[in-house]
């Protein structure tokens, strides 16, 4: 069994606030993407699952921000490698397919709410890089 599931995800800040969702199924807030599928590239993934996921918006700028591996959301024996890409979004994100809730999350939210992934590595290098314009 294929112990990492490798995704690419979406950062898109608005102020000081973070784009994650949450699915029908509950669960912790993750960040808007999905699995890259065989043959797909991370970007391409990222495409397919924008539209899938929030409706008819636009991903603007799109850029690479960095690699992270982690514990799996829901499944700690599994890994997950999360390819996060930057973008500005263009358009009104609407939860569609598996998303429950859109959510546009603070400094000041619960972060125990957050996948492992999104707790640990991701948001300490983004707040270390200046990335996401928090203090810690």
């Amino acid at each position: 069994m294929n112990r990492e599931v490798h995704k690419a995800g979406l950062l898109s800040v608005r102020g000081a606030r973070l784009l994650l969702c949450r699915k029908r199924a509950g669960g912790p807030l993750i960040l808007p993407g999905g699995k890259i599928e065989p043959g797909e590239t991370p970007l391409a993934c990222l495409e397919r699952e924008l539209r899938e996921e929030l409706g008819p918006v636009e991903a603007v700028g799109v850029r690479h921000v960095g690699t992270y591996v982690d514990q799996a959301a829901g499944d700690p024996r599994r890994q997950v490698r999360i390819e996060l890409f930057a973008a500005e979004l263009r358009g009104e994100p609407a939860p569609r397919a598996e998303i429950a809730e859109l959510v546009w999350f603070g400094e000041e939210d619960n972060r125990s709410d957050l996948a492992p992934s999104l707790r640990g590595p991701i948001l300490r290098d983004l707040v270390s890089r200046g990335l996401l314009p928090w203090r810690s």
